[in-house]
């Protein structure tokens, strides 16, 4: 940086020199724009789900409506590391779901803890899901009437047997 020595004399032509420097400077210090919104692919990366029994938290309130995300690379192979799926590898499911678990009713905070208390339908629920939407990409499945034999989907991530 130059060092100027000023005077009253030529003050006003400094200035005016530094003048768009100093415009500059100022746009650099002002914050960004806010970037462009993402353009939306299609591609649907979290889905929701309804747990056939549901999460009892310690207050005894019932958790039934979720969601739980794709799952990454960096998830499956987490667990392999954790020292309590080396110990037991039955607990892989469970460390894995407490990854992509986005939330189960108003708990946003979903850990192993959480879906070791849960019941052993609703983690094979969950398991099943897991499957359905990181091999197949939807949550639909072909069943078939054990009446007439007729052949439809059903959409496994949410509502009663019977409900629309």
């Amino acid at each position: 940086m130059k060092r100027r020595t000023v005077t009253a004399g030529n003050l006003e032509e400094i200035l005016q020199v530094t003048a768009p420097a100093q415009a500059t400077e100022q746009a650099a210090a002002q914050p960004a724009a806010a970037p462009p919104p993402r353009e939306d692919h299609g591609l649907r990366t979290e889905f929701e789900f309804e747990l056939p029994r549901g999460y009892v938290d310690e207050a005894g309130t019932v958790h039934r409506h979720g969601a739980m995300r794709l799952a990454t690379a960096r998830d499956e192979l987490r667990p392999q590391i954790d020292l309590r799926v080396k110990e037991n590898p039955a607990y892989l499911s469970v460390v894995l779901l407490s990854q992509v678990i986005t939330r189960i009713g108003t708990i946003t905070d979903v850990h192993a803890g959480i879906v070791e208390r849960m019941y052993a339908t609703d983690v094979a629920f969950l398991q099943d899901f897991y499957r359905r939407v990181n091999s197949e990409g939807h949550t639909r499945a072909a069943v078939t009437c054990p009446h007439c034999e007729g052949g439809f989907e059903v959409d496994l991530s949410g509502g009663r047997l019977g409900e629309s």
